[in-house]
């Protein structure tokens, strides 16, 4: 993700994207979601090119069916950070402030967002925008569904983003005005995510705890929700009195298609139209089959390799270093992610740099080379004195690409003196690793694949600030703490990524992760529908909306 998790999994944000539990069930998801067992052949390496989009619609459709991996337990926005939530929340619910198919933020349901004051943030929303349910949205809509997020008994997975929020008052019947504590250069970017939704707050009144699981959502996007087929499917009904532009469909079913072979074999016969995040396993099949087109896009995501305990030998940063050294990054991207992947050695994505070619220079500069290097990692081993010493990596058979990881990583300690132990865990209690320090006992390691949120680094780098929720082996350092605040203080893009960059390289310098790759979206189109985005802004954008006939 998140978080894999939660991300947000992203608490007190610590955790940059991370919530409590929902932290740990969107990780689980994202990493059951992007399992697959390697290509044939051996993992041939494969040129993978990002698409900046798909051709747009031609014209209307009636319907057309997307397959999901896995059914949401709630479409309640507050629990909203899994991916089976979000890829169908996000046609239907729509926030203060959108996130692109560029990955950029523009406005959404606020026509307008100021900031008078370091402390102060001012939504002018926009006039005539229709609920479902048929009423007017007004500033006390949004107040109301702001404060849900604040509210500690709803458990919100986006609690941490409103934890610098003082207050939020309706100051205009279209003007909501929020107050901090403190400044948050982030805060204004997260209202793109699901945690900036509005919804009719007597809609949400009404339906009381049913809400999210029956009936109306009663929020503002191009859809509706139609008919719930619990363990089988959900449709989507056009909404006609959309503010924006009309969606290009009438209706959208989402098939439940849990095993990757069905979900597969039902892209390749027809009985679905499309679907992201196919298994990697399925790249070539679907590549070469002719009824479609196989697409990727930026994904501003990172699999890595969680450091979760260091008491042990991974206290010591040079046993750190030698992991990272020795492992086979490349190997485990033609392996695991069926070649569409890159290594690399930054936990964050170089795309989230975009905004300042500089700061994204400066993180990126001085990192070590991705290549393994046996006999330096071999010397750090001894080094430290760790030579024979045992540590353990959660594995699971959530995925292959998780179970291929936990394997490359202790191939990589064979090759240098230390003695890798895996620890198979279920996937129904792998959830527990990211929520649980209990289950994460007797655990040195565990894989994990994490995306932002936003178009900021700082989604990731906040994790590693003293008590951050992902913060699981404990680190803390005071110059890494004082360097969080000031970009949380920054609100110039230059300023913050300049800091960021300094948060990057430490980070890197003390291998509290270890960094695999980067890991790009991946996109199914039959040749009968075009014009979804190709990047991981379906998560908050609606993105159904341009889905239409390509001929």
């Amino acid at each position: 993700m998140t978080p894999t998790v939660p991300p947000p999994g992203r608490s007190a944000r610590p955790v940059g994207r991370l919530g409590l539990a929902a932290a740990a069930l969107s990780a689980l998801a994202l990493l059951a979601a992007c399992a697959g067992p390697p290509q044939q052949g051996g993992g041939a390496r494969t040129a993978v090119t990002l698409s900046d989009g798909t051709p747009a619609a031609k014209g209307e459709l009636d319907s057309f069916s997307w397959a999901l991996y896995a059914e949401p337990p709630t479409l309640d926005y507050l629990q909203a950070f899994d991916y089976p939530q979000n890829t169908i929340l996000s046609n239907v619910c729509e926030s203060l402030m959108r996130w692109t198919p560029q990955l950029k933020e523009e406005p959404g349901l606020a026509a307008k967002a100021t900031n008078p004051d370091p402390s102060t943030w001012v939504f002018d929303l926009r006039p005539d925008v229709k609920f479902q349910d048929g009423s007017t949205m007004t500033a006390a809509d949004a107040v109301f569904s702001l404060q849900r997020q604040l509210d500690p008994a709803t458990g919100g997975a986006w609690a941490s983003v409103f934890q610098h929020v003082d207050s939020i008052t309706a100051t205009g019947p279209l003007q909501v005005t929020v107050k901090l504590k403190t400044p948050d250069s982030q805060f204004i970017q997260y209202m793109a995510t699901t945690a900036g939704v509005v919804a009719s707050a007597h809609g949400v009144q009404a339906a009381g705890k049913d809400y999210g699981t029956s009936g109306s959502l009663d929020c503002t996007g191009p859809f509706r929700l139609g008919t719930w087929n619990k363990g089988q499917s959900l449709e989507l009904d056009r909404f006609d009195d959309y503010w924006g532009t009309r969606a290009k469909a009438k209706k959208v079913t989402f098939d439940f298609l849990t095993d990757p072979s069905a979900r597969t074999n039902a892209l390749l016969t027809g009985e679905v139209d499309g679907g992201y995040l196919i298994p990697s396993e399925s790249y070539a099949r679907l590549r070469n089959s002719g009824v479609g087109t196989l697409y990727y896009g930026e994904g501003l995501s990172t699999v890595n390799v969680d450091i979760t305990n260091m008491q042990g030998p991974l206290g010591d940063v040079r046993v750190r270093k030698a992991l990272s050294l020795a492992l086979d990054r490349q190997g485990f991207v033609d392996s695991g992610l069926g070649g569409a992947g890159t290594a690399t050695d930054s936990l964050t994505a170089k795309a989230a740099w975009a905004a300042d070619p500089a700061a994204q220079q400066a993180a990126f500069a001085q990192l070590p080379p991705t290549a393994a290097d046996l006999a330096q990692a071999t010397a750090l081993v001894k080094q430290a004195g760790a030579t024979g010493k045992t540590l353990t990596m959660a594995t699971s058979s959530i995925g292959q690409d998780v179970s291929l990881l936990a394997t490359a990583v202790q191939s990589a300690g064979a090759k240098i003196g230390l003695d890798i132990r895996l620890k198979t865990i279920a996937p129904n209690a792998f959830t527990a690793l990211f929520t649980d320090p209990k289950a994460r006992e007797g655990i040195d390691m565990f894989p994990e694949t994490y995306y932002l949120s936003i178009t900021d680094p700082m989604d990731l780098l906040t994790n590693f600030q003293t008590g951050g929720y992902q913060n699981y082996a404990g680190y803390s350092d005071k110059s890494y703490d004082d360097l969080v605040q000031q970009v949380t203080a920054a609100y110039d893009p230059a300023q913050r990524l300049a800091v960021e960059a300094k948060l990057n390289q430490q980070a890197a310098d003390q291998v509290l992760w270890i960094p695999v790759a980067e890991w790009p979206t991946s996109l199914f189109l039959n040749k009968r529908i075009t014009g979804a985005p190709t990047t991981i802004c379906y998560l908050y954008y609606p993105w159904a909306a341009d889905v239409g006939a390509a001929r």
